[in-house]
């Protein structure tokens, strides 16, 4: 029977003498809201606990007597901690609150140094703004006002100026409430109250960029920002973060071509408005002086600079003979719009399946697949779902670094609602600070420790196996696993009552672990035979799109490790490399740079140089993601759309197109004329991406399943 969803208690209210109802404990600042009226603020984040620190917000509020006149309160309220209740009137429209409003920010003026020509929050900061609409015309302040140090760098990317700080601890509270790091904190009292780390050592939060966007004046700016731009110079457009597989959604700002910088934007399924600092500082890759802007083909010893018909030609001759003497490799950071093409061109054109884009130790087999084996999808639940599941076991991954925006919904989830959070890692994490019991077991162990668990789930009562299964469980006692893996017994008896029912949480990186498939598999079963849910997401960008899109070897194709085999030994006469740098993403660095000098011809495409390139017949430069219009599947099989923010440098094409013009080239036909043409082509392949028409992809996207 399907949940009946609570309902919500109202209460009758009015503002400004306007009757409406609200959910009773409403805070006021959000009632006005419904009004489409607005409370100033600064203290006041929406998804902070309210402190009414800085008095901004204040409110007269009163009650209706006996003979129906409303009877206010002696003295105005703070809005951000008010909550609404039964008959209550709120104005905040009066001249009382006008004049407070007034002596509010008369007060955090008397400090400030003004300094709005030079400062790097003039044109978007709260306090210059609410000093115009609100604040008093002139100042009576005379007397000498106090000098701190200017421009403090806080850490790497955070600039603290003290003479601006109101003390309005947003961003105390946000290390304290949203990230959990509590690496900043109040010091002194007074006049002399401070933001500060501890023993002024660097802020080095995975989550500090956020400050800067919460800071209501301009005491936290970001120091790779500073001086580069104003406000209003920037062109600023919506786009998506492609430096882990989260998909957070971000404001692209950017100046004559170039990025500036990058901000959150609102998506309450994804990130809510939050980025960890790898995307809010990495995408200076777009200014990077070693730019692929041409194509380039080798002539002799050297790279010279051609076009793209003579490239067109050059892989033509090389890719004819097709089947398994020609193979492909590709990125994370290419569309489903590439790789779908990349994959029809490969199959169609070149009669070979030898492509992947996978880059783990142990690469799954067609075989191996969890939906064909165990009828177990790899992908369960969204982001959002963690927020409310009372357990997670979070199994093998450091999420604050592999999936940072689920790792901030997990503690959300743990923080607001007292979720529980069981941690297996083989080393210490960030979600160690909050979870109800930490397994810290041996490298190499992850599999026993699997087994272990539900072993002892099945011996509980807890989970329910064929008498098969619970045949090979049997030598998995508490003590055996904890021989194994050096965890507790104790510890074994009282994670598994957490672990039974649990969401539970694991990366690809389980992939370059000892025994993956076992581990996977374990991990699956205990989820499916204690009604819990499994989860085992993609950490690239585009990961999980491309897996979907069946970038993976089938019908007898080569995989990744093959493929770089096949190119030592001579099986494989022409690789085309996609968007990647096998050097970095390869665990094995030798078989990669011997693969690469013996391959006949390689074909590199990418958007800058990296460490395939000395070693390329043909070179081609390839629009970075920002620079073209495509779509992304996230970890939990959201497609979103990334419209484009910047033009092309140089030649550079979207390598969907490459592959469709090379394709005509080949055997004429009528191609797709853009990416909205690849996606209805996509659809018709594969029928879950129906919904994933370019006109349902505004808002929040939509969801795979």
């Amino acid at each position: 029977m399907a949940a009946v969803a609570s309902e919500v208690e109202l209460v009758n209210i009015s503002i400004n003498g306007v009757a409406l109802q609200v959910p009773k404990g409403e805070l006021i600042v959000e009632s006005v809201k419904r009004l489409g009226l607005e409370i100033p603020i600064f203290c006041y984040h929406p998804r902070m606990k309210p402190v009414g620190m800085c008095r901004m917000c204040l409110v007269e509020v009163g009650f209706p007597g006996p003979d129906g006149n409303i009877r206010k309160m002696p003295k105005p309220q703070a809005g951000c901690t008010l909550p609404a209740s039964e008959g209550m009137a709120i104005f905040t429209d009066t001249e009382q609150i006008h004049r407070d409003r007034k002596g509010v920010l008369e007060f955090l003026l008397v400090n400030h140094p003004l300094d709005c020509p030079i400062c790097d929050r003039g044109g978007e900061c709260p306090l210059q703004n609410n000093t115009l609409f609100y604040g008093p015309s002139t100042s009576r302040f005379l007397e000498l006002k106090r000098h701190l140090p200017k421009a403090f760098p806080l850490s790497k990317y955070v600039t603290l100026d003290l003479e601006r700080c109101i003390q309005c601890g947003r961003c105390v509270r946000f290390t304290e409430e949203i990230s959990g790091d509590s690496q900043l904190a109040f010091r002194f009292r007074g006049a002399s109250m401070q933001p500060s780390t501890f023993e002024l050592t660097d802020f080095e939060s995975k989550f500090s960029g956020n400050v800067i966007e919460i800071c209501p004046v301009g005491a936290l700016t970001n120091r790779e920002y500073r001086f580069r731009a104003r406000p209003w110079d920037l062109e600023t457009k919506p786009a998506i973060c492609t430096v882990c597989s989260n998909g957070c959604n971000i404001w692209f700002d950017h100046r004559a071509g170039r990025m500036v910088r990058t901000n959150g934007r609102t998506n309450e399924a994804i990130n809510e408005e939050w980025t960890c600092d790898r995307g809010k500082f990495g995408h200076e890759f777009y200014n990077d002086s070693n730019r692929v802007k041409h194509v380039m083909v080798r002539n002799g010893d050297a790279l010279v600079e051609s076009d793209w018909p003579t490239a067109y030609d050059a892989i033509r001759m090389a890719f004819a003979e097709g089947g398994n003497r020609v193979a492909a490799l590709t990125g994370p950071s290419n569309s489903n719009e590439d790789l779908y093409l990349l994959k029809k061109l490969f199959q169609t054109r070149f009669n070979s399946n030898n492509f992947d884009s996978r880059w783990t130790t142990y690469l799954p087999t067609a075989e191996d697949d969890l939906q064909k084996k165990m009828g177990v999808s790899m992908v369960q639940n969204t982001i959002a779902d963690f927020e409310s599941m009372s357990k997670v076991f979070i199994f093998g991954s450091s999420l604050a670094d592999e999936l940072p925006i689920l790792f901030l919904r997990v503690r959300k989830g743990w923080f607001n609602n007292g979720n529980k959070v069981v941690v297996a890692s083989d080393k210490p994490t960030d979600a160690d600070s909050f979870a109800a019991e930490v397994l810290r077991y041996r490298t190499g162990t992850e599999s026993t420790l699997a087994s272990g668990l539900l072993a002892l789930a099945v011996e509980k009562g807890l989970a329910q196996v064929p008498d098969a299964t619970r045949q090979s469980l049997s030598k998995y006692t508490a003590e055996h696993v904890s021989d194994e893996t050096g965890v507790s017994v104790d510890a074994l008896h009282r994670a598994v009552e957490l672990v039974a029912g649990a969401g539970i949480i694991t990366s690809h990186g389980i992939f370059n672990t000892s025994q993956p498939q076992d581990t996977v598999e374990t991990l699956a079963g205990l989820a499916m035979t204690t009604n819990g849910s499994f989860n085992c997401y993609a950490l690239g960008a585009n990961d999980q799109g491309a897996l979907d899109m069946g970038v993976v070897p089938f019908g007898g194709g080569m995989d990744t490790h093959s493929i770089l085999q096949g190119c030592i030994d001579g099986t494989v006469k022409a690789l085309w490399l996609v968007g990647c740098d096998p050097f970095e993403l390869h665990p094995d660095y030798d078989l990669v740079e011997k693969a690469l000098e013996n391959v006949h011809f390689l074909v590199v495409m990418a958007d800058h140089q990296n460490g395939a390139v000395p070693f390329a017949s043909v070179l081609l430069p390839e629009t970075a993601p920002a620079e073209q219009d495509g779509t992304f599947t996230n970890m939990e099989r959201r497609v979103q759309r990334m419209p484009q923010v910047l033009a092309a440098k140089g030649s550079a094409k979207p390598a969907w197109r490459v592959f469709s013009e090379l394709a005509i080239r080949i055997q004429p036909e009528t191609p797709p004329f853009g990416p909205a043409d690849c996606m209805k082509e996509i659809a018709e392949s594969i029928p879950s991406y129906a919904v994933a028409d370019y006109a349902n992809l505004g808002g929040e996207g939509v969801l795979i399943r």
